[in-house]
């Protein structure tokens, strides 16, 4: 199986804060299969670290007000041509985060509100027909 991940879960030091979110389950779960790391948000040019960014009213803005939408997108488009030519068969993304969040996001508002929806990156994904899967629901 060709399982797409957060590059982030796999320990890669791309988060926004130059950390990562390495996730002892993904690893697991991936174990024995062919793994295909992307990170969209570095796919679309942005900086490590970078200022967090929100989705407010489907536009991705960093807490400054500044929008990073066509960064996102571009990232997001690019991570999706890497999902469809290699085929994967799944992908597991980092939570609420605005490009692979996949259930929930942060309101936009940068107060650590939760809201129902997905990152751009999530949303390409589901709607290209490819299975996705929150970090947080394995095991």
């Amino acid at each position: 199986m060709r399982i797409l991940v957060s590059a982030c879960l796999l320990g890669e030091n791309c988060k926004y804060s130059g950390g990562n979110n390495r996730n002892q389950k993904v690893l697991d779960f991936v174990k024995g299969h062919e793994v295909i790391p992307v990170c969209p948000e570095v796919l679309g040019g942005l900086p490590i670290p970078r200022i967090p960014c929100e989705i407010r009213c489907g536009i991705v803005t960093n807490r400054e007000g500044v929008s990073c939408d066509r960064e996102f997108r571009a990232g997001a488009q690019m991570a999706l041509e890497i999902a469809k030519k290699q085929k994967v068969d799944l992908a597991i993304l980092q939570s609420r985060s605005p490009s692979c969040g996949v259930k929930q996001i942060y309101s936009g508002n940068f107060d650590g509100t939760l809201v129902e929806g997905s990152g751009v990156f999530a949303a390409m994904l589901k709607e290209a027909g490819i299975r996705v899967i929150d970090a947080e629901d394995l095991g």
